[in-house]
């Protein structure tokens, strides 16, 4: 635990030192809503299929940021352990309505703790995101590897409302590094090299609260208000990838409304 403890701060240190040194935009604020319709059908005793749709806003309110299907399995091979794999289409439009597809592919463990009528868990997501359509592979990674881990207390003395908080930090692994000498005075880059895909840094940090409500054994509906502190390093060079005329944190605030609907077989 302390050697976890450790590299936990050794990351949030290196990322901190990382983030002084680089010039950073104004923070965006955003409210946003997160709207979806679910399945969840248990196949066998511990093995589950679920599949769902999900609409989310940006702008405050004011447009469509993306439409999302999903589909996954989960399996707990035994008590307090479940295994789930999956994957998502992700249509993602831009602040300029600009149509971006993604494909989703993940794997992820979760671990719990049941004490009294509280339930402590913690999910490990590893997820590989494909960007289906063209764009500057110097200033970003065709395939994204992450690492989302997320910490979740849920209370269930209730007979139908199980309240619940989670924190989630997210992980990227293989954004664009390179190369290059910066000249203050100027505030140019020269010497630029683009050295691959191989940065790492923490790039989102998620908290939640929220209240599950399970009306019966077939129909459950999901609020919850959540709480996303982003920060992506923003790189802009030529086509040509021989130039590099910027590099900055972009920051960005957002809280969103989350209602979800599941229905259970």
């Amino acid at each position: 635990m302390g050697k976890i403890k450790i590299t936990l701060l050794s990351l949030l240190l290196v990322s901190a030192m990382a983030e002084a040194q680089m010039p950073a935009t104004d923070t965006e604020c955003d409210f946003r809503s997160h709207t979806s319709v679910g399945m969840d059908w248990k196949i066998t005793k511990g093995l589950h299929l679920d599949a769902g749709y999900e609409l989310r806003t940006a702008g405050n309110f004011s447009r469509i940021e993306r439409h999302q299907l999903n589909t996954g399995l989960e399996y707990s091979p035994v008590k307090h352990l479940d295994i789930g794999a999956g994957y998502y289409f992700i249509g993602h439009y831009d602040s300029e309505k600009n149509f971006k597809p993604r494909h989703r592919g993940y794997f992820d463990v979760t671990g719990s703790y049941k004490f009294g009528a509280w339930k402590l868990s913690l999910r490990e997501r590893v997820q590989l995101t494909h960007y289906s359509y063209e764009f500057n592979a110097f200033q970003q990674t065709p395939n994204l590897v992450e690492l989302k881990s997320k910490l979740k207390l849920a209370y269930k003395g209730f007979a139908h409302l199980e309240p619940y908080i989670f924190a989630e930090l997210r992980n990227c692994f293989n954004a664009p590094s390179f190369n290059a000498d910066y000249n203050e005075a100027t505030g140019r880059y020269t010497n630029y090299e683009f050295t691959g895909y191989s940065d790492a840094y923490i790039n989102r940090l998620r908290g939640a609260l929220g209240v599950e409500w399970n009306i019966n054994r077939h129909h459950e509906i999901d609020f919850r208000l959540v709480a996303d502190w982003c920060r992506d390093k923003a790189i802009d060079t030529n086509a040509e990838g021989t130039k590099l005329k910027s590099y900055t944190w972009e920051k960005a605030f957002n809280a969103s409304l989350s209602i979800g609907y599941c229905f259970s077989l």
